[in-house]
C-alpha cells in the first residue's frame, strides 16, 4: 500500500471517532448512567406490576346481574314513591312475610312457659278489644257452632268443650300495640276439639266468628300446635266479659290480634272466605302474625 493511500485511511478514522470534550475546571466530571436494570412484567400485569384479571363473557354476565341487584333496594323505595306501586308492593311483601313465617313454624315446637312468679297478677293484665269491652253475649245459652269440613258440625256447649283435657299454662301474650304481659291460661286444645268434632286432617284453615262482630281465619297447623287453646279459663276462674267469656282463642305462637274472643262459630276449610281473611289483616295486617 502507497504512502498517500495510508494517510487518507488514517484521516478517515480520525474524522468517525465521537469528539472528546475537555471539562472546564468548574464543572463537575458527568456522571455516566449506566442505568436500572430492566424489569420484564409478565404479560397479564399492569404498569405497576399488579395482576391482571381475564373476566369470561359468562363472568361478566354474573356480575352485571350483581350489579343489578345493588340497585333494587333503591328501584323499591323509588317504587314505593308512586302510589300505583306502594299497595302491590306492600302485599307482596306481606305474602313473602307470611311464606316465610310458615316455613319457620314448628309445629311441634313450644312457646316458652314460665313459672308462678313469673305471672302478674290478675288485675295487671290489661283488657284489650276492638270494638267493646262487653258485646252482651248471653253466657247461660252460649253454644259454638262448628261448621265446614267436619264430620259432626252442629252447636257445642261449653260444658262439652270442658269435658275434654284441660290444659293450664303460663305464657307470654304479645300485643301489637308493643306491650306483652305473662298470663295464666287455663282450656281444651283446639287439636282435641278437632279430633271431637271430626274435622278434616287435611284441611288448610279455620275461621272465627264473634259476638262482637270481629272474625279472624288461621292457618291450621297453628290450630294444631299442642298450646293453642279454646281458652275457658284465666288464674284458675272463668273467663270475664272483658277478656273474651265464654270462650276465646289463646295461642302463645301467635300476635294478639289473631287470638279471636267471644267466639260464636268456628268454620274448618280450604278455601278462605273472600274479604274475611281477618278484621285487621283485610285493613293491611300481617295475616300469619306469628311470633
Amino acid at each position: 500500500m502507497s504512502e498517500d493511500r495510508r494517510k487518507e485511511e488514517q484521516q478517515l478514522v480520525r474524522e468517525n471517532e465521537p469528539a472528546q470534550v475537555t471539562p472546564r475546571p468548574d464543572q463537575p466530571p458527568e456522571e455516566t448512567d449506566v442505568g436500572a436494570p430492566a424489569v420484564v412484567l409478565p404479560a397479564n400485569a399492569g404498569p405497576a406490576g399488579e395482576p391482571i384479571r381475564v373476566i369470561s363473557a359468562a363472568e361478566g354476565r354474573r356480575i352485571n346481574r350483581r350489579e343489578l341487584l345493588k340497585l333494587v333496594p333503591l328501584v323499591a323505595v323509588g317504587a314505593f314513591a308512586i302510589p300505583k306501586f306502594r299497595q302491590p308492593l306492600l302485599d307482596e311483601g306481606l305474602a313473602f312475610s307470611d311464606w316465610a313465617s310458615a316455613k319457620l313454624f314448628g309445629r311441634h315446637r313450644l312457646a316458652h312457659t314460665f313459672s308462678e312468679r313469673d305471672v302478674v297478677p290478675f288485675d295487671r293484665f290489661p283488657y284489650n278489644f276492638y270494638d267493646v269491652a262487653d258485646p252482651g253475649v248471653d253466657l247461660e245459652h252460649w253454644t259454638l257452632t262448628v261448621e265446614g269440613l267436619v264430620e259432626r258440625p252442629g252447636d257445642y256447649k261449653l260444658e262439652q268443650i270442658q269435658a275434654l283435657p284441660k290444659v293450664v299454662q303460663n305464657t307470654r301474650h304479645v300485643c301489637v300495640e308493643g306491650w306483652d304481659v305473662i298470663g295464666n291460661f287455663g282450656g281444651a286444645r283446639a287439636s282435641d276439639f278437632l279430633r271431637f268434632v271430626g274435622a278434616d286432617p287435611s284441611a288448610r284453615f279455620l275461621e272465627a266468628e264473634c259476638a262482637d262482630g270481629y272474625y279472624e281465619s288461621l292457618d291450621m297447623a297453628t290450630i294444631l300446635h299442642p298450646q293453642t287453646l279454646f281458652c275457658y279459663e284465666m288464674y284458675g276462674k272463668p273467663l270475664d266479659r272483658g277478656h273474651g267469656a265464654p270462650l276465646r282463642l289463646q295461642m302463645p305462637t301467635k300476635i294478639g290480634y289473631k287470638q279471636a274472643k267471644y267466639l260464636l262459630s268456628v268454620r274448618v276449610t280450604n278455601v278462605l272466605l273472600a274479604g274475611k281473611r281477618g278484621y285487621w289483616e283485610d285493613q293491611g295486617y300481617d295475616w300469619y302474625g306469628g311470633l
